[in-house]
């Protein structure tokens, strides 16, 4: 079974712990210095924040995690179909995780990673970060993104990319 995921970059790790654990009255599943992630089965929900450098705190993406292969295919079938650039990541090092993943971007420029994890990392990886970069200028270069209802619904995406021009 599939499983909803959550990223929010946060400012203060300690303090947003409290907040969550409370709030999920659950401890987190994985605790590191600049991440920590919760695995909910009620809600089912991988939900992740971290303090990594670049990021703004708020919502950093969403996903969707598949259990096996053949729920990741499926995924990535129907993403296939959405008809918005897709950024491949595969054997990818991400969240002290190594994965297979894909990224999207739905027409507002929300960045999507549906991913598949099969191991542990001790490090968190690079990847994260540029496959969001990327993911974003992909769908900002999209006929729809530089329009002026997706420049108004996302104006910090477009505005951090060089494709489109406001």
């Amino acid at each position: 079974m599939k499983r909803f995921h959550v990223h929010v970059s946060v400012d203060d790790l300690a303090q947003s712990v409290r907040f969550y654990s409370t709030l999920f009255a659950a401890e987190p599943t994985v605790v590191k210095d600049d991440y920590v992630k919760w695995m909910l089965d009620d809600p089912r929900v991988n939900f992740a924040i971290s303090t990594r450098a670049g990021r703004t705190a708020g919502i950093s993406h969403l996903g969707i995690q598949a259990e096996d292969e053949d729920e990741l295919a499926e995924v990535y079938d129907r993403l296939a179909r959405a008809e918005r650039p897709i950024v491949e990541a595969k054997a990818t090092t991400c969240c002290y995780a190594k994965s297979d993943k894909q990224w999207i971007a739905d027409p507002q420029g929300v960045p999507w990673e549906t991913f598949l994890t099969y191991g542990e990392s001790t490090v968190y990886g690079e990847g994260s970060l540029a496959q969001l970069k990327e993911v974003s200028e992909a769908a900002c270069c999209a006929p729809t993104c530089c329009e002026p209802d997706a420049i108004q619904v996302a104006p910090q995406r477009v505005a951090a990319s060089a494709c489109c021009a406001r």
